[in-house]
């Protein structure tokens, strides 16, 4: 009686490879015929090339109008002292020079969250979206870890749009201005991203 359930088991497992076996072939041939290689020139890519430049966020927590928002929060995040599980949104402005009311380049828009039990590091997820010049409509994409008080962080560069599209790279940044009080901060950013 005992070797019944095996030999049913043994039957149902031959039954499961043999279909499985009968159906991959299929399944890999209609994938194969709609896969081919891309040469750089049939997508219109010029050299690639290495771009540096410099830009100022401006994470605004504080007014009428905040670009930096909380939108989650774990049950004990007000009482970590690094408000681990703490989750903000942002849409902050993006200018030449260090001062708000310098030009808008474009927007940083994505998210960060505390990550972090025991010193302050946020996951960092946002898009630098541009506005203005020979970027607009371009953006670069960063993730990475932000390890906030430490005086020269960096991000790599995930990708891009646009001018940007298969982007690669990182930025470098600290911290300009940071009001205690507020919560507002501006952070120099100094981006090296090779583009085509």
């Amino acid at each position: 009686m005992a070797g019944i359930p095996t030999t049913l088991s043994l039957i149902f497992l031959s039954i499961f490879i043999f279909y499985i076996n009968s159906i991959l072939p299929a399944v890999g041939s209609s994938n194969a015929t709609s896969e081919r290689p891309l040469s750089p020139t049939e997508m219109a890519l010029k050299k690639e090339k290495l771009s540096h430049f410099r830009i100022y966020w401006h994470d605004v927590a504080s007014g009428p109008n905040p670009t930096a928002v909380r939108i989650a929060q774990a049950p004990s995040t007000n009482k970590s002292a690094t408000l681990f599980g703490a989750m903000v949104m942002i849409d902050d402005p993006l200018t030449e020079g260090p001062k708000l009311s310098s030009k808008l380049v474009g927007r940083a828009q994505g998210f960060y969250a505390s990550a972090a039990l025991n010193d302050v590091a946020y996951i960092v997820a946002m898009n630098f979206a541009f506005s203005t010049g020979k970027y607009n409509g371009s953006s670069i994409s960063i993730f990475g870890r932000n390890p906030v008080l430490s005086d020269v962080r960096e991000m790599p560069i995930i990708g891009g749009s646009g001018v940007f599209r298969f982007a690669r790279g990182y930025v470098q940044f600290h911290t300009v201005n940071y009001n205690i009080k507020t919560g507002d901060a501006t952070n120099e950013y100094n981006i090296y991203v090779f583009h085509y």
